[in-house]
């Protein structure tokens, strides 16, 4: 009898080839957006997406993409759910993102997965995944340390000399954060010592309306629409307070799906052209120095 693994290992093996090899444009899908509208997506994970390997979970992950229309996708941390990762653990995320990014170059870039707790180790990740890999942004980074902690200096400091992004996360948690956990307040402490540094909230706070206001008298810092309830009014807000160059779509798939961030987006009472910055626009402007140093196609 089969069941849903063996389903999905068929899948995988018989269309992983023939998705590579799709162009991005060939595929639209069911998405109410213009047929010219590039979707771009920072914030994407392995962890929850079916699949025994990386190249299986972005497998579907592409199939997922392609029905909503986005063209690419950043992917960071691999399977990892876990808030305090040994230096070994982060590691065999990166080695299994990459893996991911291999099998389907044109469709993922990677994101280096490091945490200020331990720096010297984050520093020599970077350089491997980084400056001599290829990888073309840094983070999620997750809840081991607040990001406004001086350990987040040289870090901030290579993706300033690199000109690359990092996505931060950080929440306004009702009950309360987790210890260690940034908050809004805390990514603009860090943008503030690090003015050439571009870093976007990873949810913008969960309570946007708060999330908002803190951010917005830092210019080199983003709205991300990542992970929280597809409610109306946030991208409207964000675009209002902050500009449309300052707002970038993600979904934090598979913690959340690709349809529902989406939606955010594409039910905003904004103009085409707010929403062709946020969902692919504004990320191609920060990642065309590091695409262009490694090659890539923008």
């Amino acid at each position: 009898m089969l069941n849903r693994r063996t389903l999905l290992k068929g899948f995988c093996s018989g269309s992983a080839l023939a998705l590579a090899q799709a162009k991005p444009w060939e595929f639209r899908g069911d998405s109410g957006l213009s047929g010219n509208m590039r979707i771009w997506d920072q914030h994407a994970h392995l962890g929850s997406v079916p699949g025994d390997t990386p190249e299986e979970r972005m497998a579907f992950l592409v199939r997922c993409m392609d029905r909503v229309g986005v063209e690419r996708l950043i992917l960071s941390q691999g399977y990892s759910a876990d808030e305090h990762p040994t230096p070994d653990q982060i590691r065999q995320e990166n080695d299994r993102v990459m893996r991911a990014v291999k099998a389907f170059p044109d469709r993922a870039y990677g994101s280096v997965y490091l945490s200020p707790v331990y720096l010297d180790f984050s520093l020599q990740e970077f350089d491997r995944c980084v400056r001599d890999g290829p990888m073309v942004s840094i983070g999620e980074i997750e809840a081991e340390a607040r990001s406004n902690v001086r350990d987040m200096d040289p870090i901030a400091e290579r993706a300033v000399a690199m000109n690359l992004p990092i996505l931060q996360h950080e929440w306004l948690k009702a009950g309360g954060n987790e210890p260690g956990e940034s908050t809004p307040f805390d990514v603009v402490e860090l943008a503030q010592r690090h003015p050439r540094l571009q870093i976007v909230c990873a949810h913008t706070g969960g309570n946007w309306e708060l999330a908002i206001r803190a951010i917005r008298d830092a210019k080199n810092v983003y709205a991300g629409t990542a992970g929280s309830d597809p409610t109306s009014g946030f991208v409207e807000m964000a675009v209002r307070e902050l500009g449309a160059e300052r707002v970038i779509y993600g979904s934090d798939v598979g913690g959340r799906s690709f349809a529902s961030q989406i939606a955010k987006v594409e039910g905003a009472n904004v103009s085409e052209s707010d929403k062709k910055l946020i969902l692919g626009g504004n990320l191609r402007r920060l990642l065309t120095p590091i695409l262009r140093v490694k090659g890539y196609k923008v």
